[in-house]
């Protein structure tokens, strides 16, 4: 009897104990549905944000439009849905009983395992919280989960906007330019990041003077602040310059600026957080550390560029050696794509930088391997990375105008946001002026003062700033930083995207063309000759440019497609050279070649009237010369082809 009470009792805790756990399972799998559910939601409405800033941006174009760029646009409509989040939906309290209190003998751990009965559970480390705000902790999920991880910006956004700049570079320009667009990027941005560091150490200076800040902000964290917020992101006058035709040399310069100064800016930023002085103070200069730093810097650049190049360089051979993969596009396509995305993460995995690397790696692409795809996947590939690019880049700009109301640790701190508005457009003009200053001594096309104010104008903030301020909020003066940082972005994309074409205009910037770098033509020689032959299926056969007694070798390594191709001689990168006997511009009855040689109409047909030092040799007067550069209309002869528009005033 006693066995058989002893078999219910043990059944019945039993059925108990299963009813306990099946209702655990049950809430488990209601709390699991009900985050995908929110997900969901979430995701939905990142897409429907992008889906009306497409549908207004086809509107402003079919309207033609320009005073509000696509990514303003999308940041108002980011703006708009954080709003409705923030103040839409009723918050929850985290919880009104007082917190238990432990002691660690070391700083917390990112993750926490509690025994609870018998059972762990694991608990990950969200942040500190302010004690006077410990009862107010909002658990609003959608505020929580529309807060994306910063890693999902750098993996994940960044590398297609970074590849496509390479991929897509018009080289002409931007090699023709290369000496000032590396000057404005490295020299240009060191000046920037420490005039904006000082500036902002006095105004730290300032804020602890009047009580305006009592936490922690050294002058390494104001050096890091003048980092991040130097990378330039003018995506907005550079998309009207498209539509306009505006010069082709300024688009290259700020183009390359901000291509090569986002990857100076993020290589910078590491360094200085690497910056650690011997001793107690840690925070002070140290000549060392900081020599040590510079090292990091160069060590840093120089790896990742060399790993994006060599990247480049083996799917160049890998397209070349399987010369069959071109007739399965879409095999061909999908090598392309994860071989150039590859190359971000396997420098971030070395400890190099991911968006120097894949610059790089775009770069070469687009010089060898694309020269070895099929049409299709020639095609396909400029298409797939110029809507990645779109979708990611305009996905950041909604996120930008989201975080401004849904991120919960903002600082604003008005001295420390207008000190930061005035130290970047100083900033601005001691990079700009005095190295375009520097830089037209030994230019032969001179950078004119009506360029020098339209860089200085262009100087946007966007995508890169916003990505390295977001990386790293868990101290008061990053989030002081990031809260300043977003706030600049909205200035100046609004306001001095939208002011783009009135300048253009009040500037008198048209479209010239000037004469190829000496050093890129001596490069250009160098690559269509040897590298061209042995990367890609293009260019004249190694047979034909190596020695005679080089034969076998150069049999060996020419592709045998090269041989096939009846237009192997003539490469697209011809173009890229100007020479000064390409170019002659004609004024009314007087002909100027780019040398500054000038002739009559008559005497240029004919060959004769002026030498090739420019000393006048025919019968046309300085005067009437004069008389002539005065006249309204302008004549550009180049290479056979000649074009009439008016000619505007240049400063």
């Amino acid at each position: 009897m006693l066995l058989l009470v002893w078999t219910l009792l043990n059944a019945v805790s039993g059925l108990k104990a299963d009813d306990g756990g099946m209702v655990e399972e049950l809430v488990t799998e209601k709390e699991a549905e009900e985050s995908h559910r929110q997900d969901s939601v979430n995701l939905l409405t990142f897409i429907s944000l992008l889906t009306l800033t497409i549908l207004t941006i086809w509107l402003f174009k079919h309207r033609r439009v320009r005073f509000l760029h696509e990514t303003g646009l999308a940041m108002i409509y980011g703006l708009l849905v954080g709003v409705i989040l923030r103040y839409g939906i009723p918050a929850t309290s985290y919880h009104n009983k007082t917190p238990p209190s432990c002691s660690l003998k070391e700083g917390p751990s990112s993750t926490l395992l509690l025994n609870v009965s018998g059972k762990f559970f694991e608990y990950t480390l969200k942040g500190e919280i302010n004690f006077r705000e410990i009862h107010n902790v909002e658990q609003n999920d959608m505020l929580r989960k529309v807060t994306f991880d910063p890693e999902v910006f750098f993996n994940i956004l960044l590398p297609p906007i970074i590849f496509h700049a390479g991929y897509s570079l018009k080289k002409r320009h931007f090699f023709r330019n290369l000496g000032s667009i590396i000057t404005y990027a490295f020299l240009g941005t060191a000046i920037s990041c420490f005039v904006i560091g000082n500036l902002m150490y006095g105004v730290v200076k300032l804020m602890r003077a009047v009580g305006q800040l009592t936490e922690k902000f050294y002058y390494t964290d104001c050096l890091f602040f003048g980092a991040i917020i130097s990378a330039t992101d003018p995506v907005t006058m550079l998309a009207i310059f498209n539509e306009l035709h505006a010069d082709g040399d300024l688009y290259a310069l700020l183009f390359g600026e901000s291509v090569m100064n986002d990857a100076v800016a993020i290589v910078l930023s590491s360094s200085i957080v690497a910056y650690q002085p011997a001793g107690a103070n840690t925070h002070m200069f140290d000549a060392s550390a900081f020599f040590k730093s510079v090292g990091i810097f160069l060590g840093i650049f120089s790896g990742s560029f060399v790993m994006g190049a060599a990247t480049g360089v083996v799917t160049a051979l890998i397209s070349c050696s399987f010369t069959k993969l071109h007739c399965f596009p879409l095999l061909e396509t999908a090598l392309f794509f994860l071989m150039s995305w590859s190359t971000f993460l396997l420098a971030e995995a070395c400890g190099f930088t991911g968006v120097v690397a894949v610059l790089f790696c775009g770069i070469t692409q687009a010089h060898y391997t694309c020269n070895n795809l099929s049409e299709e996947s020639t095609k396909r590939t400029k298409q797939l990375f110029e809507v990645l690019h779109f979708l990611a880049e305009n996905f950041i700009f909604s996120y930008m105008g989201l975080a401004l109301f849904t991120f919960q640790k903002h600082i604003f701190s008005p001295i420390f946001i207008i000190g930061a508005f005035i130290a970047i457009f100083i900033g601005r003009a001691l990079n700009i002026y005095p190295l375009s200053f520097l830089l037209n001594l030994g230019r032969r096309d001179k950078i004119r003062g009506n360029f020098q104010h339209m860089m200085m104008f262009a100087g946007l903030r966007g995508a890169m700033a916003f990505a390295l301020a977001i990386r790293d909020t868990a101290t008061s003066a990053r989030q002081m930083m990031f809260t300043t940082t977003l706030l600049i972005v909205f200035f100046t994309v609004w306001v001095f995207g939208g002011g783009t074409t009135p300048m253009l205009s009040w500037l008198h910037i048209s479209k010239t063309q000037q004469e190829s770098a000496w050093l890129f033509r001596l490069w250009y020689t160098f690559d269509h000759n040897y590298l061209k032959p042995i990367l890609t299926h293009s260019g004249p056969p190694l047979t034909s440019t190596l020695p005679s007694y080089c034969g076998p070798l150069a049999s060996c390594l020419t592709s045998p497609r090269a041989y096939e191709n009846h237009e192997q001689l003539r490469d697209p990168d011809t173009d890229l050279i100007h020479n000064d006997s390409d170019l002659t511009f004609t004024f009314g009855d007087t002909a100027i070649t780019a040398n500054g040689a000038s002739a009559s109409r008559a005497d240029a047909a004919g060959g004769l009237g002026w030498s090739t030092n420019g000393k006048r040799s025919g019968s046309t007067s300085e005067e009437a010369l004069e008389r002539e550069l005065d006249s309204r209309e302008q004549e550009l002869l180049s290479r056979g082809t000649r074009l009439v528009f008016p000619m505007e005033d240049h400063i």
